[in-house]
């Protein structure tokens, strides 16, 4: 007999415990939302917590010398006249916009070559592509739907419906063979506004992060450093856009001992490679703009996932932070923090998905050795790119070139992290680099990485577009700088770049252009300037065939 009850006790412990958990882990945390939200009046996300006086501005509420790492502090009451300064000086050529001349000129006025024939040349057939998002949209509906049964939740809004006019929907529709949008389409203007003004109804960690969650193992995705944070956003026209929030002021820049693969990833240089790319006619970075997110309204209220909803917290300053979760960043040293709600960050329009356009993602030549020591091929060897040239799809297409475009990019932004490229599969070899992921540039103002041209100058060969197109940004009335600064005047979170960030782009495209002058006086002018869309020079390849 007491062995029994001792086994009934056993028993009766073993229940307690896990009722326990099961209620500290899941039952409490969802009463807990339901208690929040009754005893908050509509509207008011900010209701718990002393609201500043009305007309004050959103930093008066907490004192920004006592918050640690609260990365939106007020940038100061000189701006406006600095950015009116900046705006005037933008302007003044002649009175008018340098921005608006250099997109009026004949080089971004020539028809891309190939001509778009038909379907064939367009990354989505329409109708295929409107009765998948409709799918979507009616499957969100009703996950929507059960989630707020389950937790007992009542909503008055009627549920989604797919606009085909939808600025994203419409972004989608228009990529085709030559880039991600046409440089006189208007949608991308519209897309950059509703990603800008438009409510969240959703939010949620990216595939990568997901992937991370747990084990976190590093060798699935390139990021050892562990400091940076993406999530998913969705707006009420069910569009996304990857928003990665403010973790460095404007004028800090990166430490000369920090290495490229642990440096923060800035939002100001997402918004600022978008610009760069529209600028250089390239048109390979997905539109980007700058947003002052409420964390609480906005992506707090409207997860559903309970991790992230675990990882939000209020700092000693009063000021609402999150991380990510895992094990090495479960850190509040790692927090990103309103001031104290409102958080700058970009906004990334998502690519149509895998399922829809698949993508290739292929590992850059010119890769960086992802280790404290060590180096590559390509940083010993001069002629590398000898051998890159013998090597598929590089011996035959315009893949190369589109490469060294590439590389011309991430120097004129400083980003050392370009480890792979993507490409859409359905344009083949010939289709163009999609420049993702541009947070780790413009970091050191004060210094250029001339490793990150050697795909440039070992292969000594340019686009001849790309060349006219960097001329013509070197002289006074397209300045580089220049049309740069106005078209950053554009974004809400202006001044996007420092003046220094702003003058090392001319310093940064001289060099490009003295590279090039050197290799026309090494090899000539008909081996280094490509005069096709989908060639490169005859010469080079013969150079390459005596090589082997």
């Amino acid at each position: 007999m007491p062995g029994l009850r001792r086994d009934r006790l056993l028993t009766l412990l073993l229940l307690g415990a896990l009722f326990s958990a099961d209620f500290y882990f899941h039952l409490w945390p969802r009463v807990q939302r339901q208690l929040r939200s009754a005893g908050r009046p509509p509207g008011c996300p900010c209701s718990l917590r002393a609201s500043p006086p009305a007309g004050a501005p959103a930093a008066a509420s907490s004192d920004p010398g006592t918050a640690a790492l609260n990365f939106s502090q007020a940038r100061g009451q000189a701006e406006p006249a600095e950015r009116a300064g900046r705006a005037g000086r933008a302007g003044r050529a002649g009175g008018g916009s340098k921005l608006q001349a250099l997109f009026a000129h004949p080089l971004y006025r020539v028809p891309e070559e190939p001509p778009l024939l038909g379907p064939e040349d367009e990354l989505l057939a329409s109708p295929e592509a409107l009765r998948y998002y409709r799918r979507k949209v009616a499957r969100w509906n009703r996950r929507h739907r059960m989630y707020r049964e389950q937790l007992n939740l009542t909503s008055l809004d009627p549920p989604l419906q797919l606009r085909p006019e939808a600025s994203w929907v419409q972004f989608h529709l228009g990529i085709n063979r030559h880039g991600l949008y046409s440089q006189s389409s208007p949608v991308v203007s519209k897309l950059l506004h509703d990603m800008r003004h438009f409510p969240t109804i959703s939010a949620d960690y990216t595939q990568d992060e997901k992937a991370l969650l747990g084990a976190c193992d590093c060798t699935q995705i390139v990021k050892p450093s562990g400091v940076h944070l993406k999530l998913v956003l969705r707006f009420s026209d069910f569009g996304k856009a990857m928003f990665k929030p403010m973790r460095q002021q404007r004028d800090e820049e990166t430490p000369p001992d920090f290495f490229y693969f642990i440096d923060f990833q800035r939002h100001n240089a997402e918004i600022a490679a978008f610009h760069l790319d529209r600028i250089l006619d390239f048109r390979r970075v997905p539109p980007t703009v700058g947003r002052l997110v409420n964390v609480t309204k906005e992506i707090l209220e409207v997860t559903k996932n309970e991790i992230l909803q675990s990882v939000f917290f209020v700092s000693p300053a009063n000021n609402v932070c999150f991380f990510a979760k895992c094990p090495y960043m479960c850190k509040t040293e790692y927090a990103v923090c309103g001031n104290p709600h409102l958080l700058e960050g970009s906004l990334s329009a998502y690519l149509p998905s895998l399922n829809l356009a698949p993508r290739l993602s292929v590992p850059n030549p010119w890769i960086r050795s992802y280790s404290l020591a060590g180096k590559e091929e390509w940083e010993i060897n001069p002629r590398y790119c000898d051998t890159v040239k013998q090597i598929y799809p590089y011996n035959s297409s315009n893949r190369l070139l589109n490469v060294i475009d590439m590389a011309i990019f991430d120097f004129l932004i400083g980003n050392m992290d370009r480890h792979h490229y993507e490409m859409f599969t359905k344009f083949g070899d010939e289709g163009f680099l999609i420049h993702l992921d541009n947070a780790r540039g413009f970091g050191r103002h004060s210094h250029d990485e001339i490793s990150i041209l050697s795909p440039l100058s070992q292969c000594c060969m340019i686009k001849k577009k790309t060349f006219l197109h960097l001329q013509l940004l070197a002289q006074a009335d397209y300045r580089l700088s220049d049309v740069m600064r106005e078209s950053l005047l554009e974004d809400q979170l202006s001044p996007v770049l420092t003046e220094p960030h702003l003058l090392a782009l001319d310093r940064r495209l001289q060099i490009i252009l003295q590279t090039v002058e050197g290799c026309i006086e090494s090899h000539g002018e008909h081996r280094v300037i490509a005069d096709g869309p989908s060639r490169q020079p005859a010469s080079a390849l013969g150079q390459a065939n005596l090589t082997s």
